[in-house]
């Protein structure tokens, strides 16, 4: 009995995880294109490439998926940078934006705050690009506010019901997906994000699961991630979809084992201006697997 105590006491010591300080963090990933823009009472963080002087260049809205951040979008913004103003931000809960004071983390919030962004960046219109739970929250903002989007991105999108995922019904969080706000070993972490990846030992660098580790373990990130899943309520989106007339590229990976690229026919049948791109031998994350090849095929989009 006592040698069982022992072991938990000393499991739990390797598993523990706190958060990393805020100050140091943002020393290493905000970088010199980094703002904290004050909305509705949140501290979002924002990369905006308004100070290259491209202004008056058509702007490209970047939305992350669930457990990302701004920075898995770095190489399409840098692909864009000679043609578009690209503003990326991290999601409420999410990276450096962190905790949203509010506590609200539903898709009706985050609309209000990406109408709120756009005006405070004195833009108009914008392609809104979403992956994953950015693509739901993409293609809603896009059904609620279509004065303010231009076009729009899917890249393998959240929306649709899903086992553990029903309309109308928050789906359950389990008790070891709340350990994470304690425990969360970047080993653990590693395992989580292999499935995103068709190829993930070609992907997954330690640079690259160091950041997404650390970015996870920033204040009030993983409470906000739990509550985002405690609030969410999805809508049968057909409803919705068959609203937006904005000209719609989904760019699927073929090999997605998160949200299958079977998935895209049920977007293609809801919405009257959407096509379908598929990139094979991809997974869930196109735009860190295979970035160029994902790049040619948005931008082409974005020429039209």
């Amino acid at each position: 009995m006592l040698l069982a105590l022992l072991l938990v006491l000393v499991g739990a010591g390797w598993l523990y995880t706190p958060d990393k300080p805020r100050a140091e963090l943002e020393a290493r990933y905000a970088g010199p294109t980094s703002e904290f823009v004050e909305l509705m009472g949140l501290r979002m963080h924002v990369r905006d490439t308004h100070a290259q002087g491209n202004n008056e260049r058509p702007v490209v809205l970047m939305l992350h998926g669930f457990g990302g951040s701004l920075h898995s979008f770095e190489a399409w913004a840098e692909g864009l940078a000679s043609t578009h103003r690209v503003i990326r931000i991290d999601l409420p809960g999410s990276g450096l934006t962190g905790a949203d004071p509010s506590g609200d983390y539903s898709d009706e919030r985050g609309i209000e705050l990406l109408a709120a962004l756009l005006t405070q960046r004195g833009v108009a219109r914008a392609t809104v690009l979403g992956h994953s739970m950015g693509g739901r929250l993409a293609w809603r903002f896009a059904a609620a506010k279509p004065e303010r989007v231009d076009k729009l991105v899917l890249v393998a999108p959240d929306g649709f019901a899903s086992p553990g995922f029903e309309y109308g019904k928050a789906p359950e969080v389990g008790a070891l997906v709340k350990l994470m706000t304690v425990a969360l070993p970047k080993t653990v972490l590693r395992m989580s994000l292999a499935p995103a990846y068709a190829k993930p030992d070609a992907v997954m660098t330690d640079e690259m699961v160091t950041r997404y580790h650390d970015l996870m373990v920033a204040p009030g990130v993983r409470p906000g991630i739990i509550a985002r899943m405690q609030q969410l309520n999805l809508l049968p989106p057909e409803p919705l979809l068959r609203t937006i007339q904005a000209p719609t590229l989904l760019l699927w990976g073929e090999q997605d084992q998160m949200i299958p690229v079977a998935n895209a026919q049920d977007y293609l049948k809801a919405m009257p201006n959407a096509r379908l791109v598929t990139l094979p031998a991809v997974g869930h994350v196109p735009h860190e697997e295979a970035a160029a090849a994902g790049l040619v095929a948005l931008q082409a989009f974005l020429a039209e």
